[in-house]
């Protein structure tokens, strides 16, 4: 029972901490759900699917490993390979959405039409998409494609630390220990994720945005490649 405790301790700490401390585990459904206009319940289910596929990817890996004797450092290093390529997917996904969003705003403002007549005379006209247009232009694809972009690159996402924590229970045979360390990290891994998005995407749709509402796109994509930068370069 107090190596179960331990166990359960470990795996819950290192969930929270792995959660909080990395930005883009909530940070891309917060400005996407702004940005499209998501419901709480949309976000909420898109981020719990994401957390699913991130932490059972890890799940699988570490299993996989274990049953083939694979060593720790063997196993780190697929796991910081597959950080890495999850980084460099959210910076190639920011930067791409960033250049549309502005690319939006830009198709967005006045711009001048000529209309020439049968009497050959031609008027000049001032003309702006409405958001009914550009959500004609941009089409039902479009708006559910992100959902499974965001799914693929949180799929490639290791949970680093999860491998080590199963090696412990696998190495003394504990079945039921290797299943508690899964599950009490994967819980705590999802609902600490669920929990800052609910909660931040609150305060962010309380938030006036002026102006600043025709570049939401644009910030979203902006935030999701610093995410991926900060992965990268800064280690987060």
């Amino acid at each position: 029972m107090q190596e179960l405790t331990v166990i359960t301790i470990t795996a819950a700490s290192i969930g929270l901490f792995h959660t909080l401390l990395g930005p883009d585990h909530y940070l891309p459904f917060i400005v996407m759900a702004r940005a499209r206009k998501w419901s709480l319940v949309r976000t909420t289910c898109i981020t719990a699917l994401c957390g699913i596929g991130h932490v059972l990817s890890s799940v699988l890996l570490g299993t996989i490993g274990i049953a083939l004797g694979v060593s720790i450092n063997k196993l780190g290093a697929i796991e910081s390979f597959r950080g890495g390529l999850a980084a460099w997917l959210l910076i190639v996904f920011g930067v791409g959405y960033l250049v549309w969003g502005l690319f939006r705003v830009r198709r967005n403002r006045p711009h001048v039409h000529w209309h020439a007549h049968k009497d050959m005379s031609s008027q000049i006209h001032k003309h702006t998409h409405s958001k009914v247009d550009l959500h004609a232009h941009e089409g039902k694809g479009g708006k559910n494609l992100t959902p499974w972009i965001l799914f693929t690159i949180f799929v490639f996402g290791p949970c680093e630390a999860l491998i080590p924590l199963l090696m412990y229970p696998a190495a003394k045979s504990n079945i039921f220990g290797l299943v508690l360390a899964v599950g009490v990290f994967g819980s705590v891994t999802i609902m600490t994720m669920l929990g800052i998005v609910i909660l931040l995407s609150f305060g962010t749709n309380l938030l006036p945005m002026g102006r600043l509402e025709q570049y939401t796109h644009a910030i979203a994509g902006a935030t999701i490649c610093l995410c991926g930068i900060a992965i990268k370069f800064l280690g987060l």
